[in-house]
């Protein structure tokens, strides 16, 4: 609305009720005179009145005409218009409704009907500009606030996956370089934006539950013995009681508990099978074991990338997703994905 008096557009071809429309409304608003259709279209172009009070009988173009072309203009289609017309039948009021009119006003008029319905028709106008206003203004609280609420679950996160680095310094980075190639798979497999984000997220706690693992057992230099591998075991479900009462958006607790799951049943704790595994989880699997087959453990030497995916190309199939497993070999052989050295992979996983 503009912040002088109402600007009011008359479009008429009879000089008489122009003339009588002008009588009745100069008083209270700024007014503009179109006597044809066209005319009246670049006015409205040009001056964006904030009313348009329409004669439906012009020659050249008549006033649905022009109606339909203000409604079918983004930058006039809220302009509210009122029909000012001979024409009583049904139809014909319908068919103004139907083209976007706000209102109808059947000639000859009276002169305070006019203004009544001129005035409320701005003030709703007013009314609908200032809602929309305020809507506006509530989306950026919104945004703003959702960004906090992000960003510190963001830092929580960060902070759980922490603790399990601080008790185990020999795998120090391997959460989130295992966060950052599930996510490249994903990308890769063509995994909504969404869905992605989520991944993202397990990856990085997928071995929050070790922090329930004696520190001897994960910095033991040798093989471990069967009972202290069956304790390892556990990690997964603590993994998931740690996580299951987080309201993620996401089956962040699922995909964990199930990242040690393997196709053909020998993976643990549930020993899934085939179509039992969530997608996710598949993806989360081949990124935890290609990392981890390549890095350095205590027991053992890093034995680097291109020996861990050899050994994932033979459980091809079998333990691994196969189109996760080749998503994850195409990665590489493209040169499209690599583990840096400082323990942050190829960036952050998270928003």
């Amino acid at each position: 609305m503009n912040a002088l008096r109402p600007l009011v557009l008359i479009v008429d071809d009879n000089a008489t009720n122009i003339d009588l429309l002008v009588n009745t409304l100069k008083a209270e608003y700024r007014l503009g005179i179109a006597k044809n259709g066209p005319k009246a279209l670049d006015y409205v172009a040009k001056q964006q009145p904030d009313l348009i009070l329409l004669d439906i009988m012009m020659p050249e173009m008549d006033g649905y005409t022009v109606c339909s072309r203000l409604k079918a203009d983004p930058l006039t289609a809220a302009i509210p218009v009122i029909f000012i017309t001979a024409m009583s039948e049904t139809v014909d009021k319908t068919r103004g409704f139907e083209l976007g009119a706000v209102d109808y006003i059947t000639k000859p008029f009276h002169a305070a009907e006019v203004k009544a319905r001129i005035r409320t028709h701005l003030s709703m106008e007013r009314m609908r500009l200032e809602l929309a206003t305020q809507n506006e203004i509530l989306e950026r609280q919104v945004a703003h606030k959702t960004a906090e609420i992000r960003d510190m679950l963001n830092a929580s996160i960060r902070s759980m996956a922490l603790m399990v680095e601080i008790r185990d310094p020999y795998t120090a980075g391997h959460q989130q370089r295992v966060a950052q190639l599930a996510c490249a798979i994903a990308e890769k497999m063509e995994v909504s934006a969404e869905a992605m984000e989520g991944i993202g997220i397990a990856g990085l706690l997928h071995d929050v539950g070790k922090i329930r693992i004696p520190v001897s057992i994960l910095s033991r230099a040798g093989r471990l013995l069967p009972a202290e591998y069956e304790m390892l075991k556990i990690h997964p479900q603590v993994s998931y009681d740690i996580l299951k009462n987080i309201p993620f958006p996401w089956p962040v607790a699922q995909m964990v508990l199930q990242h040690h799951e393997r196709l053909d049943g020998t993976g643990y704790p549930q020993g899934l099978t085939g179509d039992a595994i969530l997608p996710e989880a598949k993806i989360l699997a081949v990124a935890d074991v290609t990392e981890a087959n390549s890095s350095f453990r205590p027991y053992r030497p890093a034995n680097g990338i291109d020996a861990a995916l050899a050994r994932l190309s033979e459980k091809k199939g079998s333990h691994y997703d196969a189109d996760v497993v080749a998503a994850c070999l195409e990665l590489f052989a493209e040169g499209r994905f690599t583990f840096n050295t400082n323990g942050n992979g190829n960036g952050d996983p998270l928003l």
